[in-house]
């Protein structure tokens, strides 16, 4: 496999509605799509699907967009590989930026698995032809908000309900969403927003009498002491999120007992490859995962979707519909959820076509690189319809 030419499109798309976290709210996304080019004319798509700005982490749009132009793509470019991770070796030396990573390297695994007429499912080691899905719902203006947002999807068929909590917005949403859904399936996500304070871990024995299925990463990324501490204290199982973003973060989180569930995100670990790996770590050491997700596109949900079909992901992954994000999706058919559950694309590929003119019509800018006749890397950056090609929020 040869790569030639690679496009990086940012886009962005309106959200049907607004979100918001411990961090920030936000009524659009920004995300880049990751265009590559076989030298026989074969197409993979990726996204990069960082927040604009660096709140989740220390990437934003722009950033990846710099490493992806910069170091990522040239380093693939021209480059012979027969795997992905081959590819993925090409950028080894490059520190952090795991999105961007992300992006590519997913761009990579669908390019590969399209030129040789498989599944992406497949080709990951999936085994399931649907997963069960669940939603994430954001901080609302009110609790009564809030339970109409509830009552919404658990009536589209959802059977699990993410949280987001922050200080001050906590036991009492909590409280009263457990009280209006006894039996339902629903955990909670902070973000890392809680100090590890004992008013904190007050908050958290709190919730733990709700019968949450996990409470997700209460502490700042790197306080694996305090989740330990607290996995002592709660019987709700702890999932880290920001805490594990290579290998080596989950097994020390794994030796220090800081964590019972593990939200394996692509772009966060930096790209399928990686998430394979944290996923086969986890089921050797008997620990559930499921497959977070940052919002992403159709590209980046069909790669997480497919992820999601691997044996060791036992919990519902966020990977809904697409109609819970976006009025229009960048790849047809849109991802569709049906009973809580999502279909596992069976085409080679992603399994879904990228609606190429939407995605040029909601373009703020374009990138493309390519091979240029002395064995160079051409550049060329041109402003989309969409915008001027600022791929700020």
């Amino acid at each position: 496999m040869r790569v030639v030419e690679a496009a990086l499109h940012v886009v962005r798309l309106p959200l049907v509605h607004a979100f918001a976290t411990s961090s920030h709210s936000k009524t659009t996304l920004t995300h880049v799509l990751v265009e590559l080019r076989g030298e026989d004319g074969t197409v993979g798509w990726g996204e990069i699907a960082s927040p604009a700005g660096p709140w989740y982490s220390a990437e934003t749009v722009g950033t990846t967009l710099l490493v992806a132009r910069e170091f990522l793509l040239p380093a693939l470019l021209g480059a012979e590989w027969d795997h992905p991770r081959a590819a993925g070796a090409r950028w080894r030396k490059v520190r952090g930026h795991e999105f961007a990573k992300a992006g590519v390297d997913a761009a990579a695994w669908a390019l590969w698995t399209q030129a040789e007429g498989v599944p992406l499912a497949r080709a990951l080691g999936g085994t399931r032809d649907r997963v069960p899905v669940g939603v994430s719902l954001g901080i609302e203006p009110t609790v009564d908000a809030l339970l109409a947002q509830v009552q919404r999807q658990v009536d589209a068929g959802y059977g699990r309900v993410k949280l987001k909590i922050a200080p001050g917005w906590d036991t009492e949403p909590v409280a009263a969403v457990r009280a209006a859904f006894p039996d339902h399936d629903l955990h909670v996500d902070a973000n890392g927003a809680y100090p590890a304070t004992e008013a904190s871990f007050a908050v958290m024995r709190a919730l733990d009498a709700h019968r949450l299925t996990m409470l997700e990463q209460p502490f700042a990324p790197r306080d694996l002491l305090a989740h330990a501490a607290l996995q002592e204290q709660v019987a709700t199982p702890v999932c880290l999120d920001e805490s594990v973003v290579e290998l080596d973060d989950l097994r020390t989180a794994l030796a220090l007992r800081a964590v019972g569930v593990l939200n394996i995100k692509v772009s966060r670990m930096g790209g399928l490859s990686a998430a394979v790996d944290a996923h086969d770590l986890a089921r050797e050491a008997g620990l559930p995962v499921w497959c977070g997700g940052m919002h992403e596109f159709g590209v980046g949900r069909a790669a997480n979707l497919a992820l999601s079909s691997l044996p060791g992901f036992t919990l519902p992954s966020d990977v809904s519909g697409s109609e819970k994000y976006y009025a229009r999706d960048v790849v047809v058919p849109p991802v569709v959820s049906r009973d809580g559950h999502s279909a596992v694309p069976t085409g080679p590929g992603l399994g879904y076509a990228v609606d190429e003119a939407w995605v040029r019509e909601n373009t703020l800018g374009r990138t493309v690189l390519a091979l240029a006749p002395d064995g160079g890397v051409r550049v060329e950056v041109t402003p989309g319809p969409a915008g001027t090609g600022d791929p700020g929020p």
